[in-house]
């Protein structure tokens, strides 16, 4: 049976990730290159979110507007309720990647997610000595590319920055997305919208599981 990188009981960070020849003839050709966009990127969820960045006020979080001029970092630095993931963001170096071109889908774990956490949990991820490790945590939560909550089915598994699979179950019009093994965390505020992606804020954290 496969266990918790961070059991609860006792969390233990052992995470692993990684984060044409020419023919001699004056007839042009033409090269076809493989897409390298990523599947997550499709053309509904363009669709879904250049809808929602035509909406001037945005979506409101903790009373703030997230709007479609701000990158993901901005926005989720102007919401309390996600400073955790923030400090944790910036302490794992990825501020630059996350401010960067994307797109991107984040599923962001609010204040009261990492509360749920062991203290110890919480702690080892804020340890220096353990920054690998959180990155390998954090970059979980992230999808390469765009997708609104419309574009989320039931069973579709996604593949995250760092490797690894998210599951992603739909139940009574409510999204959630998990591990495949433990509760899934449920979206509590969906399509948050940012300049360089989405935005999904989720009420609990979802660790990865060893291989």
């Amino acid at each position: 049976m496969k266990k918790l990188f961070f059991p609860l009981a006792a969390l233990t960070l052992s995470l692993g990730f990684t984060s044409c020849g020419g023919d001699k003839t004056t007839e042009t050709t033409t090269t076809t290159e493989k897409s390298t966009a990523n599947p997550a990127d499709s053309v509904a969820a363009m669709a879904g979110d250049s809808a929602r960045m035509a909406k001037p006020k945005g979506v409101l979080v903790d009373g703030v507007a997230m709007t479609a001029d701000k990158d993901i970092v901005d926005n989720a630095a102007a919401a309390k309720s996600v400073s955790t993931l923030v400090a944790l963001v910036k302490q794992a170096g990825l501020v630059e990647t996350l401010k960067g071109t994307g797109p991107f889908t984040v599923f962001a774990p609010t204040n009261a997610a990492f509360n749920k956490l062991p203290k110890a949990a919480v702690a080892a991820l804020q340890d220096p000595a353990n920054a690998a490790k959180l990155k390998g945590v954090l970059t979980y939560h992230v999808i390469p590319g765009r997708l609104v909550a419309a574009d989320l089915k039931d069973g579709q598994e996604l593949t995250t920055v760092n490797g690894e699979k998210l599951h992603i179950s739909v139940k009574d019009g409510k999204v959630m997305v998990g591990n495949g093994k433990d509760a899934p965390a449920t979206v509590q505020i969906a399509d948050v919208i940012s300049k360089n992606g989405v935005t999904h804020i989720i009420d609990t954290v979802v660790l990865p599981l060893a291989k």
